[in-house]
């Protein structure tokens, strides 16, 4: 297992946690909003272990909470660019080693938050990636490569890295106060999921048992669709 991301502690700190499980880990720190990052992850999983099995790709989150209105072209672009590239990115650097190798399958993350609040370029960053997901598996046709997302609703976690380095303004906090009180109010089940089970949707849709499934988007979410 090889776990990739450009915050190096909590990387190495993972890696860590799933090594003293008994688990055979390794961690690599790489900017996968660029290219070259996702090609150099997957050309050293290939120089490591000789395949790739299943591909999780996972970078995202959303920067900033406000109306739409009150994004600068910058912003934009800094969520499109967090959202929505390292995903594009890690399917295109990784198919020419699962098409060498005839088989495998990729679990992209989007999100329930393409009908969320505050949220609208993180919220077409992940239409794009529940998009993407449907087109490549379509490329694929009778590959034996399986291409499918997990959309994940609200996520009961402690986040291990800032979404922003600068501090959040009151009316950051506000925006991000709204979108949770969405949240809880169109989840049926009436609380956040935890980590577990979110991965118990990836491990599944990655595993031989989701053997007849491509193309789709599992919402992992307690019954809420955004």
């Amino acid at each position: 297992m090889t776990i990739a991301d450009r915050a190096e502690d909590a990387t190495m700190a993972a890696v860590a946690g799933l090594r003293s499980d008994g688990l055979d880990a390794y961690g690599e720190i790489h900017d996968l909003e660029k290219r070259d990052g996702a090609c150099s992850l997957y050309g050293n999983v290939i120089e490591r272990h000789g395949r790739v099995d299943v591909a999780v790709h996972n970078v995202g989150g959303t920067i900033w909470a406000k109306p739409f209105w009150d994004y600068c072209a910058e912003e934009i672009e800094a969520e499109i660019n967090r959202s929505l590239w390292p995903t594009i990115w890690c399917c295109h650097a990784v198919l020419p080693h699962l098409l060498a190798a005839g088989q495998g399958a990729i679990v992209n993350v989007g999100s329930v938050a393409t009908r969320g609040i505050n949220r609208l370029p993180y919220a077409a960053a992940k239409g794009g990636v529940a998009a993407l997901t449907v087109a490549l598996a379509q490329d694929l046709e009778d590959r034996p490569i399986r291409v499918n997302c997990v959309a994940p609703g609200g996520v009961n976690v402690t986040r291990v890295t800032p979404r922003n380095p600068a501090e959040p303004t009151e009316a950051d906090k506000a925006g991000f106060e709204a979108v949770v009180r969405q949240t809880l109010r169109d989840t049926p089940m009436a609380r956040f999921g935890e980590v577990d089970e979110i991965a118990a949707a990836i491990c599944f849709l990655g595993a031989p048992e989701a053997s007849y499934i491509t193309g789709q988007t599992l919402y992992v979410a307690g019954g809420g669709i955004g």
